[in-house]
């Protein structure tokens, strides 16, 4: 009799676990998130916050400015995208997310990578940043928002019609930064500081920041597709102001 009694407890206990996880399930939704990859490791943390503060799942897709341009260009379905400025206003314009609901994120800065084994450059001011440029095998950057200003910083200090044959431009910043893990001779690398820093102890060094007179900051906002959950999204867009309040943002940019 004790037994059978010991039994039935352990059964309701059982089943109530089952009722409980499956409801649990059945509230859990999934939030999706298109996001530049300049700003990944804020954006992780945050997520992490979200989805155990509300056990929700984030379905997240990184990608450069460009790159998230065409997915909105072909309809990517989105319920936050964390983007450029500039990207951000044209999604307003065109009614894909809502003004009100923009949030300031953070800014990066352009900054430079060498591989592990390399000697560091001196990189203090534009001279030594011109030296450099000359001195090296290759040059690597992106195409997106920060290879597009670089770009233009080479033609405007007189350097780019030396240096234009050893350039190597990639779509992103990641391929920009695994070239120079898992290259070989004497390379120089541009891209986001926080992706740097992100991939540093893969093999890299990060050398510094462009020099302060010609530094470029990429500034980024989050904003809210009409047609999300706005429970969900307001809760996520918060723990993005927590994480960026308690400085979890502070690197983006900064040194």
């Amino acid at each position: 009799m004790i037994k059978t009694m010991k039994y039935c407890i352990a059964l309701r206990y059982l089943c109530l676990l089952y009722i409980l996880s499956f409801q649990s399930l059945l509230m859990a939704a999934e939030l999706k998130v298109l996001s530049a990859g300049a700003v990944e490791p804020g954006v992780e943390i945050a997520i992490h916050q979200f989805e155990k503060s509300t056990g929700h799942h984030v379905q997240l897709q990184f990608g450069t400015g460009p790159q998230l341009k065409q997915l909105l260009a072909a309809a990517q379905e989105f319920d936050i995208l964390i983007a450029p400025n500039a990207l951000i206003d044209e999604q307003v314009n065109q009614g894909r997310v809502k003004a009100a609901s923009i949030i300031y994120v953070g800014k990066v800065g352009a900054g430079i990578a060498v591989r592990k084994s390399m000697p560091m450059p001196n990189i203090t001011t534009i001279e030594d940043l011109k030296s450099a440029l000359l001195a090296v095998d290759r040059v690597i950057y992106n195409k997106a928002s920060t290879g597009i200003y670089l770009e233009q910083l080479f033609i405007k200090i007189g350097v780019m019609p030396s240096i234009q044959s050893k350039v190597i431009r990639y779509d992103n910043g990641e391929s920009v930064l695994m070239h120079l893990v898992n290259g070989s001779g004497n390379e120089i690398g541009f891209g986001a500081i926080t992706e740097i820093k992100l991939i540093e102890p893969k093999g890299l060094q990060y050398v510094g920041s462009l020099p302060a007179n010609v530094q470029n900051y990429t500034s980024y906002q989050a904003a809210v597709a009409p047609t999300s959950n706005p429970v969900m999204t307001d809760q996520f867009l918060q723990a993005i102001s927590v994480s960026r309040s308690n400085g979890k943002f502070e690197s983006v940019g900064i040194e």
